[in-house]
């Protein structure tokens, strides 16, 4: 994991090839489907690195998100069947309620990351949106 996360926080798209090649040479004989996998799907990947790191940093980090899955899992996870699947989107939503309501943490840069994504996503994001 470190050799790869040499890849994914570099400052630059050229870098972090380089850093993919230094992984390859060490790692291809074990995992040669990862660095496969990164090549063939570079045109994609390139557009990461158009963000800073501050953003970067919020998409490759999935704590936040894997803890909230745990949550919704332990709350179905007793029931085997719902009635209906509005039953389920209730139960669901009183989750995330109950869920959100705990979390009191917040980013010291959140406000130069809330910029940020509005910028780059103007189209789709307004001032008031993200808020924290």
């Amino acid at each position: 994991m470190a050799d790869l996360k040499r890849i994914y926080t570099n400052p630059t798209e050229d870098t972090a090839q380089l850093e993919l090649e230094v992984f390859s040479e060490k790692w291809d004989d074990k995992y040669s489907t990862i660095s496969k996998s990164w090549n063939e799907h570079r045109s994609t990947l390139s557009t990461y690195f158009k963000y800073t790191s501050e953003v970067r940093k919020i998409i490759y980090t999935t704590n936040t998100v894997e803890g909230f899955n745990r949550q919704l899992r332990k709350v179905t996870k007793n029931k085997s069947v719902f009635p209906s699947d509005d039953s389920l989107l209730k139960m669901l939503y009183l989750a995330t309620m109950d869920t959100t309501r705990k979390w009191t943490g917040h980013r010291q840069d959140w406000g130069k990351i809330r910029t940020q994504l509005i910028i780059y996503f103007e189209d789709r994001l307004s001032q008031n949106d993200l808020s924290y």
